[in-house]
């Protein structure tokens, strides 16, 4: 994913790359629920399909990855939708949506006080109504590992 953030007059927008499967419809009704802030971190434009980001940024969204296969990775409930807890990245923690498709992808900046429960939380909760139905869910269920 890369991330350029390029100033338009006063406002900065965040240049992402879109998800293969972000023309999917249901990441339209995943969009328009997107919160303006997310733990604090104001929303900011990006120039992508189907994405979001907060503060500068250090959450970003997007819909339409590919949806994950079932794994041992940590399988957490939150908000009442599934999210895998992919492996950490030195900078950045990745969740994405599991038993549901279109997938959303949720990247988080490490290394900031950024409480992570309440992040995936906020944008679980906002996104939900939004998602499509599950077809799948986290056998296992753990909380979510703390930033």
């Amino acid at each position: 994913m890369i991330l350029v953030a390029a100033l338009s007059g006063c406002s900065t927008t965040v240049h992402l790359e879109p998800a293969d499967d972000a023309n999917n419809p249901g990441c339209a009704s995943v969009s328009v629920l997107l919160p303006e802030s997310v733990a604090g971190f104001e929303r900011v434009f990006t120039d992508a399909q189907a994405t979001g980001a907060w503060g500068d940024p250090t959450i970003v969204l997007r819909c339409g990855v590919e949806p994950p296969a079932p794994s041992e990775l940590v399988c957490t409930t939150i908000s009442g939708v599934d999210w895998l807890v992919l492996d950490q990245e030195e900078e950045r923690q990745r969740l994405v949506t599991y038993g549901r498709e279109p997938a959303v992808e949720v990247n988080i900046r490490r290394g900031e006080q950024i409480d992570f429960q309440a992040v995936v939380d906020t944008i679980s909760s906002s996104i939900q109504p939004g998602l499509a139905p599950a077809t799948a869910e986290c056998t296992e269920r753990v909380e979510f590992p703390a930033g």
